[in-house]
């Protein structure tokens, strides 16, 4: 199974902005991820057309399985 941490922030412009971490460690508390988006947001890390990270909306841990074909083609 592929695990990916999604931080959701929200820009200066009212809209909303996605990180995606792969592989996030097994036991992040909501605490340590808390930590993080402010960290983010108080640093002026990231920014985009919507403008600069303002608050947090969310975070959640998307599981999904992959099953890969072999098809035999080099």
């Amino acid at each position: 199974m592929a695990k990916v941490l999604e931080l959701q922030f929200e820009t200066e412009m009212g809209k909303t902005a996605t990180i995606a971490i792969d592989a996030p460690k097994p036991n992040v508390t909501p605490a340590e991820i808390q930590q993080v988006m402010q960290t983010i947001i108080m640093n002026s890390v990231f920014g985009g057309q919507a403008g600069a990270f303002v608050g947090i909306k969310g975070a959640r841990i998307i599981d999904r399985q992959v099953s890969e074909f072999e098809l035999g083609m080099n």
